[in-house]
């Protein structure tokens, strides 16, 4: 009955197909979808789910499972898949990168520090942070270990006896990965809120407190707050490294902080352009430099070594000695049994000793063979001066150069022993820094070689001459000034002379200038400590590192080229989780391409 009110059926015919395409089809859909739910199987488990997460990257990922997941059947089936990786990573981001040029020039926010496909910003934050864990961890264990060989000592018991959450490795790893993920945190936390309170909807906020909404509003609010995590390096013990650290940190902001003042002319002002129209900077002198850090840093050294041995670093002047073989001489192989000779640092404590007592004559051992010629507390120089030379007057100049009695012949003798000793030292240094740049070598060998040659003499020259100074000076100082006259401060005005030779490298002695700075601040902070000129603060390497932090970091956001180091400029975004990218030199670039409008339909 129904049929018959429904009318006539008509029903489609048929059209075969081939039956390989019906069986393919579906089998390629089944195969997706197995291989789809074991993924989503696989990705079930929390712990791996996380573990990959906070391991790798969805990119990363995908190159391990391209090169070495795919390779193994076994793998192949357990492994998540990759877009099921990228799937979770999109689920568990709250912030994805958008991508196109909306995003450019937007590296130094946080608001722009998505990462790529999905990737969350704790994630990448965590990630990061874990692996400078471990590669901290390695390197210093590796550093360790080749420092154990170098020393000789085949086996480290004393690292062995501590408990391993005691380990000054362990503890140097755990604060710097801390510092990371403090830092990450804290500058994405402040940067959002920041964003909520530029709202309209933060308007009574604002209102009602003005001096924190614009504190918190203000363009450095994020990395000045940020740098409270440094204070994750007290993780580490007090020890020097910490402090070198510190010092170098607040260094480099120093100089970060001097760019940014000298790029908007703030130091040597502005000046009228030729013709009256506008105002252009000054530029800075032609003998202007890191140099002139020099003389107070030698002169501060050179005081602290002779006065202040515990408060002098060793292995600075270790080197000095080393190299001063025509004023500190070495014992005489037929030195009797029961002599001691005096060793450098014996001669530096009798040379401030001469200083206390104003620096009394030499009295000669050979013209007065009965008569006490060394005051009691400078018997130790007793081999030395025995066989001074009787026309010596002074005893600074019997303990250094008694075979001679010129002080400006043993000058001279000291350039021409030292200076091609460390010529040759020099040389083969910088020749191993040439090995990785073997194709200019190949390429340009002349203007290699060239270049070589102009660099070993200008330190060598710089570093004979600073040495020799310093030691003649002793000798100088004796022969026209009065006995009491700046009988102890004569050294720092030595050092002071020996670092004017810095002239010489001022081009290129920027490094070795701001090395030996350092060191003079370490060493002048502990000989204040030490005589009571202030107190020291516990924790204040602490303040130091986080005030250059904050300097360093506000320094970036102002203008990123004052970090003149295109390196540095990378490490600062990454350290603030907006990749390893030179964001300063990217939005110079999109400058000058906004600058080319189109006018008349033509881009000029």
């Amino acid at each position: 009955m129904e049929s018959s009110q429904a009318g006539p059926s008509k029903v489609p015919p048929i059209i075969p197909s081939k039956p390989s395409t019906m069986s393919s089809r579906p089998r390629a859909a089944s195969k997706a979808v197995s291989s789809s739910q074991q993924s989503s199987k696989s990705l079930a488990d929390p712990v791996l789910r996380n573990a990959i997460r906070y391991t790798m990257s969805p990119r990363e990922y995908e190159s391990l499972h391209k090169y070495v997941l795919s390779r193994s059947r076994v793998l192949r089936r357990r492994a998540p898949s990759v877009l099921a990786v990228e799937k979770y990573a999109e689920s568990g981001s709250d912030e994805v990168s958008k991508g196109g040029k909306a995003n450019k020039g937007k590296g130094k926010d946080a608001s722009a520090a998505g990462g790529s496909r999905g990737d969350s910003y704790n994630a990448r934050a965590v990630r990061h942070a874990l692996r400078v864990f471990v590669a901290t961890n390695l390197g210093m264990k590796a550093y360790d270990m080749v420092m154990s060989r170098v020393k000789g000592q085949k086996d480290l018991t004393s690292n062995k006896k501590e408990p391993f959450y005691r380990s000054s490795t362990l503890r140097l790893s755990l604060s710097l990965s801390t510092i990371l993920l403090l830092y990450r945190l804290l500058f994405r936390f402040l940067g959002r809120l920041r964003m909520h309170l530029l709202e309209p909807s933060s308007e009574p906020f604002r209102a009602r407190n003005p001096r924190t909404a614009l504190t918190l509003t203000s363009p450095y609010a994020p990395a000045v707050g940020a740098s409270l995590a440094g204070f994750a390096l007290g993780i580490y013990p007090s020890q020097q490294l910490r402090v070198s650290v510190a010092i170098y940190t607040m260094f480099r902001a120093l100089e970060f902080a001097w760019n940014l003042l000298e790029g908007e002319g703030m130091i040597w002002g502005w000046k009228a352009r030729v013709g009256g129209k506008g105002m252009v900077k000054r530029e800075r002198p032609w003998w202007w430099g890191s140099w002139m850090i020099q003389p107070f840093a030698f002169g501060q050294l050179l005081h602290a070594v002779t006065f202040d041995r515990e408060c002098s670093p060793v292995p600075y002047v270790d080197f000095i000695w080393k190299s001063t073989t025509t004023y500190l001489h070495s014992a005489p192989k037929d030195l009797p049994a029961g002599v001691k000779w005096p060793g450098p640092w014996d001669v530096a404590d009798s040379l401030a000793q001469m200083a206390k007592l104003n620096w009394p004559p030499f009295v000669s051992p050979a013209l007065f063979p009965n008569q006490e010629t060394l005051p009691a507390s400078l018997t130790q120089l007793a081999p030395l001066t025995s066989q001074a030379h009787p026309l010596i007057t002074s005893l600074s100049c019997a303990t250094l150069h008694g075979a001679d009695p010129s002080c400006l012949r043993t000058y001279l003798t000291f350039w021409v022993r030292s200076f091609p000793r460390i010529g040759r030292f020099f040389l083969v240094l910088y020749s191993l820094f040439l090995l990785p740049r073997y194709k200019s070598l190949y390429n340009a060998p002349m203007a290699v070689f060239s270049k070589l040659f102009a660099q070993t003499l200008r330190l060598s020259t710089f570093v004979t001459g600073a040495i020799s100074t310093a030691w003649a000076s002793i000798c100088f100082f004796q022969t026209w000034f009065p006995r009491h006259f700046l009988a102890t401060q004569r050294f720092f005005l030595g050092g002071f002379l020996a670092g004017l030779w810095g002239f010489v490298e001022r081009k290129r002695g920027r490094g070795i200038f701001l090395y030996s700075a350092r060191t003079s601040v370490d060493s002048l902070w502990k000989v204040g400590v030490k005589r009571r000129w202030w107190k020291a603060m516990k924790g204040g390497d602490l303040w130091v590192f986080v005030v250059a932090l904050a300097v360093t970091g506000a320094v970036y956001e102002r203008d990123a080229k004052a970090v003149r180091e295109a390196g540095w400029r990378k490490g600062v975004s990454w350290i603030r989780g907006t990749e390893w990218r030179d964001w300063g030199v990217e939005e110079e670039d999109e400058g000058d391409e906004d600058e080319r409008v189109l006018v008349g339909g033509k881009e000029e």
